[in-house]
């Protein structure tokens, strides 16, 4: 079907955007800007995060959604163009820590997405996003300042994008049972 091609391409589009978006939040979007440092934005009251957790949460569905729309070759390029993107647009101290984040959570993402979304669309983007985002979290803030310090602004804030696609995701799949659509 062409509109289900279209819109695999419009989502794995969207997908590699929210790298360099986020890149561009962390310098220029928030509450408070730290000078030589992240923009934060509250998360929760007294949680602030580097404004930048937004646009990994909402790549996490997104990355769910090309998948569903593309099947998992295109999203296992996407995951790979992702992590090179992600690579080169990160400040060099955090090239490794920013690559290996996105690389690692997007790939258990899929671990946990893949098995689940035939049967159980929102369920499946809920729980391969949590897991997606903890390990994105885990990983980026150990590599990048040894520190879990920040660990709970940066589940909270991306936590928020999945929270918020859910509504959309169950309509998505409304749409596909209504048309007799199968995910690709």
């Amino acid at each position: 079907m062409q509109s289900t091609r279209l819109q695999g391409i419009a989502f794995f589009v969207a997908f590699l955007a929210c790298i360099p978006l986020a890149n561009w939040m962390v310098g220029h979007v928030g509450t408070t800007c730290v000078p030589a440092g992240p923009c934060l934005i509250p998360v929760l009251p007294s949680v602030m995060a580097p404004s930048g957790v937004l646009m990994i949460g909402l790549a996490l569905v997104l990355r769910d959604l090309v998948q569903r729309r593309l099947g998992i070759r295109w999203v296992l390029v996407a995951i790979a163009l992702g992590a090179a993107l992600s690579a080169l647009l990160a400040p060099g101290a955090l090239v490794l820590a920013s690559s290996a984040a996105f690389l690692l959570s997007e790939l258990a993402d899929f671990a946990v997405y893949t098995p689940l979304q035939r049967r159980r669309l929102v369920l499946a983007v809920f729980a391969s996003g949590i897991v997606g985002l903890v390990i994105d979290s885990v990983v980026f803030l150990q590599l990048a300042f040894g520190s879990l310090e920040f660990l709970p602004g940066q589940i909270v804030g991306k936590a928020w994008m999945v929270i918020f696609a859910l509504p959309v995701i169950a309509w998505v799949r409304q749409y596909e049972s209504r048309r007799g659509m199968q995910p690709a």
